[in-house]
């Protein structure tokens, strides 16, 4: 199946990205605000899911119940996320519609209401997943991972702190959102059933008084990067995360670090499967994961297990880890082709849903400045040999691993 990837720079300094994708009949759109946890002021953490939850709701010209009954109309199937850099309006819709769909799109980006009565049900909903988390352990994990092995500010919860929750106010709100949502910094990509130029030339009139750009973001240095740290808990599972630093998106070895990240966990034949639950029972979930940015990547593992068997799961899994970095790795030519095979799964799966390549455009632009192809993507893949593979594993360091665990007792993070 043929797709064309068109992108343009609207008037207002917004990237518009765009991909036909023949023989389907829906269109979907993702748009990428910079207004994410990173961005928060520090003494009102909380403000981007705050915003996140508040765009449906309304505009300055459509309440809460307007708005709604006009996208429920037009069929749209909407959502918001809050990122760490960006909060994301999700949409998807009939392509033939998408020019009655855009304006009210349009409208929850440039106006939203953010009402009194808004913002206390927000609050409220935000207060009550914050609250929740300590009954996710696993989460609670991961979201101390994140804020030690990451630089400030980009180590913030999505969920934001109780007192910055309770202390933000509608001025702060709509303070945050008029100087972040800048179209110098906002990314649109929309696939599906739709062409660049009719949709540039709406967005163009949409737009037209829209300018400007937010405050550069200052990243400063990780505090904790290479640290073990153990939150205790009476509990019958302990759960381990660790995370080291990978290549960035732009680097050449990105891709090889996605291949090799396959390798170590593809599936039930990649080793952390493989040598950790499999061969030892020593866990009831293990996987790992590669995340890439513009500046910097990282590879992050994860174990579930129970207190008696943790700690030589955590040695098991730092072990699979070495023996992928330095002279003596070595990956097999079965482990290659499962790899590639799982990467081309991915690929097909994701190219069957428009919402998925829409969000892969923007993250693309986002880390490229440009927009890959599934063509491309695949062919990165399947052009890697074996030697080079090989050749990567060798040069490869981990670096310094940050350690999290939650459990009844703290383990010997041997490194």
């Amino acid at each position: 199946m043929a797709m064309a990837i068109e992108q343009t720079t609207l008037s207002c300094g917004m990237p518009l990205i765009v991909e036909h994708i023949p023989g389907v009949k829906s269109a979907s759109l993702s748009w990428w605000v910079p207004a994410g946890t990173a961005t928060d002021p520090p003494d009102r953490l909380g403000r981007a899911p705050m915003l996140a939850e508040l765009l449906l709701r309304g505009t300055t010209t459509h309440t809460s119940r307007e708005m709604a009954d006009e996208l429920d109309r037009l069929g749209i199937l909407r959502a918001t996320h809050t990122g760490t850099q960006y909060v994301r309006l999700a949409a998807t819709f009939v392509g033939e519609r998408i020019a009655e769909c855009l304006p009210p799109l349009a409208e929850i980006i440039l106006r939203p209401r953010l009402d009194e009565q808004g913002i206390d049900s927000a609050r409220l909903l935000c207060l009550q997943a914050l609250a929740g988390l300590p009954d996710n352990p696993q989460q609670r994990a991961a979201e101390i991972l994140h804020q030690r092995h990451n630089p400030a500010p980009l180590n913030r919860s999505s969920l934001g702190t109780e007192q910055g929750l309770e202390d933000l106010t509608r001025q702060d709100l709509l303070t945050g959102w008029q100087a972040q949502a800048r179209p110098g910094a906002c990314i649109l990509a929309i696939a599906g059933h739709v062409t660049l130029a009719p949709t540039a030339q709406l967005l163009e009139s949409l737009l037209k008084d829209w300018t400007g750009s937010p405050p550069p973001l200052a990243i400063g240095q990780p505090e904790h990067r290479g640290t073990y740290f153990h939150e205790h808990e009476e509990t019958h599972q302990v759960q381990i995360y660790l995370a080291h630093q990978a290549p960035p998106e732009p680097s050449p070895d990105a891709r090889l670090e996605r291949v090799l990240t396959s390798v170590l966990s593809g599936g039930s034949s990649a080793r952390l499967f493989a040598e950790v639950r499999e061969k030892r029972a020593l866990c009831y979930s293990v996987y790992a994961s590669y995340g890439s940015d513009k500046h910097f990547g990282t590879l992050t593992g994860y174990v579930g297990t129970t207190p008696d068997k943790a700690q030589l799961a955590l040695d098991v899994m730092l072990e699979q880890l070495a023996h992928l970095a330095g002279p003596t790795a070595k990956i097999t030519a079965d482990e290659l082709d499962r790899a590639r095979i799982g990467h081309k799964s991915r690929l097909v799966a994701s190219g069957e849903s428009t919402a998925a390549r829409a969000s892969a455009l923007a993250s693309d632009w986002h880390r490229l400045g440009r927009a890959r192809s599934l063509g491309e993507l695949a062919d990165e893949a399947a052009s890697i040999t074996l030697g080079q593979l090989n050749d990567y594993a060798h040069r490869r360091a981990l670096g310094p691993i940050t350690i999290v665990t939650l459990g009844p007792g703290a383990l010997k993070a041997r490194q």
